[in-house]
């Protein structure tokens, strides 16, 4: 083992806090919109994204090509196209990802007390999102990287801070206000509410993955991302429920008025009987910030590697970027800031992570399903990839009937959206075989034009000379 190489500890604060980086801020508002039982959702998903973690894990250890979702259908498959379309799905849930962290953080940065809600007649939250992933950008482009030990001790004082969030919150409840009580959203159990919830919150928790782009950096890769995958994704669960619990119970009012800042009302609520009201308030708001930017950080990172192997393979147009640069190309994080940018300024928080939840769901089941596919292997066990597959079969129609139903324009922004994705990928990958089909149709057409203006051309000559 090297002494740069990352171990179990640097692995574990890799995957987790590329998961509560910035999900449980930007993720719990939506969530909770959907049902009071926000813990249960967040329980699912986190079930159905574990079982989809053994998939991973498990196609990982039986290939020798480090990488993830692209590089298993590239494996098993042998279809670059089926490749490149999974990878292009990947990527734009990524800057769904980021884009959803940058709402959150200019949701937070405006809450502050002195910063102005518009400037100039211009809604401040968009700016400072914008310029959040502007700024991100720039880093990324800098080369700048946190390292092993610096990313221990941040993901350590992230989950440090909702677990004492949570802990606070409970003793509230229980001790300081008796008569508030846990909110468990038990009458809802019984309907779809939670399931649907659930698959609004995969996206909040895709951050594991992050792992399998970069294992030349961990020693013994594959025994230790396999741990460190079944040891984050539980720990995130935990720290959800718990959360999700707090601040249903603390701040009801607060999920119905302005639900995207309900954990810093929750936490204000519960420190007021100590006169640290605001305080706690202040502290939980610069954690979301802290939270949502690393996340912001991470995630651009990792996209940005992932573009790069694509260009290598050929799954991406050269424009984007340059495959053999050293680092992350240029241009491919100037153009993955820029949609993200472009994301976050324009699109609703539910609208932002619909999507991105859409396109992890679809790339979760879809390894699910690979796995399973192959159970035959002695070391594949086809109950956990069956779960995965499963559930990410049942979430996605729950998802979109929701969306249907519920929120229409939402609904509408998001269909419009897979349709473009979709689009541009058949237009890229299937391209040849469009051309194939349209161009001898095009060819008959003009050959029947042809045949028919000759035809025209030899009656009238005809019609002429019998006039002459």
């Amino acid at each position: 083992m090297g002494g740069d190489d990352l171990g179990l500890t640097e692995a574990v604060s890799i995957a987790l806090g590329g998961m509560i980086g910035g999900g449980i801020y930007a993720v719990l508002g939506v969530v909770a919109g959907i049902t009071r039982a926000a813990w249960v959702a967040f329980l699912a998903a986190g079930v159905v994204s574990l079982c989809a973690g053994y998939s991973y894990t498990r196609l990982n250890a039986m290939t020798d090509n480090s990488g993830g979702s692209v590089t298993f259908v590239q494996c098993y498959l042998g279809n670059s196209d089926l490749a490149g379309m999974l990878g292009w799905t990947l990527l734009f849930g990524y800057v769904g990802s980021m884009a959803m962290y940058a709402f959150a953080f200019g949701e937070f940065a405006v809450s502050f007390v002195g910063v102005p809600v518009s400037v100039g007649g211009v809604p401040a939250r968009p700016v400072v999102s914008v310029l959040a992933v502007a700024g991100f950008v720039a880093l990324n482009l800098a080369g700048a990287r946190t390292s092993g030990s610096a990313e221990n001790l941040l993901v350590a004082a992230k989950v440090a801070i909702l677990l004492a969030f949570g802990a606070l919150g409970v003793a509230y409840a229980l001790g300081a206000a008796p008569r508030t009580g846990l909110a468990f959203g038990v009458g809802e159990l019984s309907s779809v509410g939670p399931v649907v919830a659930a698959a609004v919150s995969f996206v909040a928790f895709q951050g594991w993955q992050l792992l399998f782009y970069d294992q030349e950096s961990i020693a013994d890769a594959e025994r230790t991302i396999r741990r460190a995958v079944f040891v984050a994704i539980p720990a995130a669960v935990l720290v959800y429920v718990l959360v999700a619990v707090v601040t249903v119970s603390l701040a009801p009012g607060a999920l119905e008025s302005h639900p995207h800042l309900a954990l810093k009302d929750a936490a204000r609520t519960m420190l007021t009987p100590y006169g640290l009201g605001a305080l706690g308030g202040t502290v939980l708001a610069l954690s979301a910030l802290f939270s949502t930017g690393s996340a912001i950080n991470a995630t651009m990172f990792s996209s940005a590697h992932l573009a790069k192997g694509m260009l290598d393979d050929d799954l991406l147009p050269d424009r984007v970027g340059d495959g053999d640069a050293n680092g992350a190309p240029e241009r491919t994080l100037a153009l993955l800031g820029a949609v993200t940018a472009a994301f976050t300024a324009v699109g609703s928080l539910n609208a932002i992570t619909s999507f991105a939840s859409l396109s992890f769901i679809v790339v979760f089941g879809a390894m699910s399903l690979l796995c399973l596919r192959e159970r035959d292997h002695e070391s594949v066990h086809p109950a956990p990839p069956a779960v995965g597959a499963l559930g990410a079969g049942l979430f996605l129609p729950l998802m979109a009937n929701n969306l249907r139903t519920r929120e229409p324009e939402t609904f509408s922004a998001v269909l419009v959206l897979v349709v473009l994705v979709v689009g541009v990928e058949l237009l890229y990958f299937k391209h040849e075989a469009l051309e194939r089909r349209v161009v001898p149709i095009e060819s008959e057409r003009i050959d029947d034009a042809l045949d028919g203006a000759l035809d025209d051309a030899i009656e009238e000559f005809a019609e002429r000379s019998d006039e002459e």
